[in-house]
């Protein structure tokens, strides 16, 4: 596989920091995992500063590492990106322009399951019904991750799916 940057994006859940970790083990190159970037840039946990400061506050900053992130990568490494991220900005036309964008497209029953005990999500905190909470937010940011270059299907995508696609 030729030297490239690789962006992994898709609703929380959907494997981007698992498959992101793999993937870059498999082609010997960095992996960063944005979210995590963020928070050491604000230093403190993403779901403090939404508490704290407000989503709009932390889309700021996450903005403002992304480019950062952009400006500093090596010549190829493999990116877990927030699920939110794609959505806010013209951050999949800078994507897009600096890599290959790969859509992990996990079903909503999947998600809804991965998600079910996750206290640690800031945004799914206070709804009952994850479910209906976590398909409407799809339906919201479908169109955004539908930018992507690639998109893989599924509720087991794998890192040999991922090198597939890639080659």
């Amino acid at each position: 596989m030729k030297a490239q940057k690789v962006f992994l994006i898709g609703y929380m859940a959907s494997g981007k920091s698992t498959l992101g970790k793999e993937l870059s083990q498999k082609i010997n190159c960095p992996f960063v995992d944005l979210d995590n970037k963020v928070e050491e840039q604000m230093g403190m946990r993403i779901e403090e500063a939404i508490e704290r400061f407000g989503e709009l506050h932390f889309r700021k900053h996450e903005h403002n590492t992304l480019k950062e992130l952009l400006l500093s990568m090596p010549g190829s490494a493999v990116v877990a990106v927030g699920g939110g991220t794609p959505v806010f900005y013209d951050h999949m036309e800078m994507l897009n322009a600096q890599g290959v964008t790969v859509f992990l497209d996990v079903p909503l029953k999947e998600l809804t399951q991965r998600l079910e005990g996750d206290l640690d999500r800031p945004l799914l905190k206070n709804h009952l019904d994850k479910t209906e909470f976590i398909a409407k937010h799809l339906f919201e940011r479908r169109p955004y991750y539908s930018l992507a270059k690639h998109r893989l299907v599924g509720s087991e995508i794998t890192v040999e799916d991922l090198l597939e696609l890639l080659n």
